[in-house]
């Protein structure tokens, strides 16, 4: 609108909606946004993976054993990728394997998430011997690096897809707790937090209503990275034997079966490695562009 004197008054415009604003930061980030249509070709194709491999996974054609992917001399239309050393589709093992991969993935950093958080929202709004013992208990799971601590879980309960899953989400526990707890201690401070005690809040409205969505960016940033951190664990714990057991087509199980492959057809180890590499790769790059749009002080510096 303008003034009789010719003056422009100020329009009052909305503000963005703040998924909006998650949205246009998210999409700025260019490795971002590439990283997660490459995430989402990864998932659709281990959803639909009955429909898109061109064979059973654990079929064999004894006639067509250690085949080369179709642009080399010698592949086969019906083998996009090649066949592996039992004469098996490698297309359709690592698109089937995806779904194993990406399940062991989410499985262990939502077994590790939740009891994660309560632990450390209870270590942060408890006093003396509670706060110590949880805390104390997390240092001595942190004195061992995830993997050793997967392994020798493993070796417990011995090798198998739910025991991959558990022995994973124990090594990733403790950083769900203690950035649980941090973050938590943190909002303590805050005038929110106060105003709501004296409003009567109890600790169960006061820890999982007030402060706990205000803990959720970081949580949710640990937890993608956590997501590639499992599928590595995951692959690394195959590869040596002790994860999920063939005939199962898990790609670190399909390395650690190509590897006395590596010079004579080295398709059949490059691919599944490349898939773990590319997949990592992508979400890990989600991370740093989730990092970027949850956090206020990135996002308005960009």
């Amino acid at each position: 609108m303008v003034t009789p004197l010719g003056e422009a008054l100020p329009t009052d415009t909305p503000p963005p909606s703040p998924w909006r604003e998650f949205v246009t930061a998210f999409t700025a980030n260019r490795g971002a946004t590439i990283a997660f249509f490459v995430f989402v070709a990864v998932v659709l194709g281990a959803l639909f993976a009955s429909w898109l491999a061109p064979h059973d996974p654990l079929q064999q054609f004894r006639d067509h054993m250690l085949t080369p992917p179709l642009w080399q001399a010698g592949g086969l239309a019906m083998f996009p990728l090649g066949t592996d050393e039992l004469g098996r589709c490698l297309l359709s093992r690592l698109l089937h394997g995806g779904r194993i991969s990406l399940l062991i993935g989410f499985s262990a950093v939502t077994l590790a998430l939740l009891p994660g958080v309560v632990l450390g929202l209870v270590a942060a709004f408890g006093k003396g011997w509670m706060s110590a013992t949880i805390m104390r208990l997390m240092d001595v799971l942190l004195a061992l690096p995830g993997l050793l601590l997967a392994i020798a879980v493993i070796s417990i309960l011995g090798p198998g897809l739910v025991n991959t899953v558990i022995a994973i989400a124990v090594g990733a526990l403790p950083g769900y707790v203690r950035l649980t707890r941090g973050a938590a201690l943190g909002e303590l401070a805050k005038d929110y937090v106060t105003a709501s005690r004296v409003a009567g809040a109890g600790r169960l409205r006061l820890m999982f209503d007030t402060v706990l969505p205000n803990c959720l960016g970081p949580l949710i940033i640990n937890a993608t990275l956590g997501f590639s951190s499992a599928i590595l664990e995951s692959a690394a714990l195959g590869f040596l034997g002790l994860g999920v057991q063939p005939p199962l087509p898990e790609w670190g199980s399909m390395l650690s079966a190509a590897r006395d492959y590596i010079e004579r057809a080295p398709w059949v180890v490059t691919l599944p490695g490349l898939t773990i590499l590319g997949t990592v790769l992508a979400i890990n790059l989600m991370g740093d562009g989730l990092r970027d749009a949850l956090d206020p002080k990135l996002r308005s510096a960009s």
